[in-house]
């Protein structure tokens, strides 16, 4: 009899442990796959591309934005009056909100004059649960073999991404 209760009572942790979420410690899809997600992506005149119209062997800095953030709009013009230090980087600007509202942004910072920017709207939201994006912006950076290296969320420094992508 006290073999049975040792038996049930060491089993009693794998019993439990069983019952906790599994997702208590996943990590967030961009982390699982660290490459630059496919999710198609319609430009302002209409057109929708993927990753796969990216530019290859060059690095590339996804910069998620609400077309109403203040944070995003102060780091889309420290963006622009530095842009020189960008030369290197393909920038795709990605927004949840519909083309239409994109293109006031669009229009307003005059992003069609930059040719290393790309802005898309994603209004499936599919790249929000992807970056498990909760604050605005959100920035990610991924080498020439578009392979991730660096994301932040919410404010950042054009110092701090300029470290990565200077690498």
């Amino acid at each position: 009899m006290r073999y049975v209760f040792f038996v049930i009572l060491s089993c009693l942790p794998v019993f439990l442990m069983a019952q906790t979420p599994a997702n208590s410690s996943t990590k967030a899809p961009y982390l699982q796959y660290p490459i630059i997600p496919a999710f198609p992506l319609s430009l302002v005149d209409g057109h929708t591309i993927t990753k796969n119209d990216l530019k290859k062997n060059e690095k590339t800095m996804l910069f998620v934005f609400s077309v109403d953030c203040d944070h995003c709009k102060h780091l889309t013009e420290e963006m622009l009056k530095n842009i020189d230090k960008f030369k290197k980087t393909q920038i795709v600007m990605v927004t949840p909100f519909r083309v239409e509202q994109m293109k006031e942004y669009y229009d307003h910072y005059k992003i069609q004059n930059y040719p290393n920017i790309i802005m898309a709207s994603e209004p499936s939201r599919q790249i929000m649960y992807f970056y498990d994006l909760h604050y605005f912006p959100g920035l990610y950076i991924y080498n020439k073999k578009q392979q991730f290296v660096k994301g932040f969320e919410g404010t950042v420094k054009l110092d701090s991404l300029l470290l990565y992508l200077n690498k």
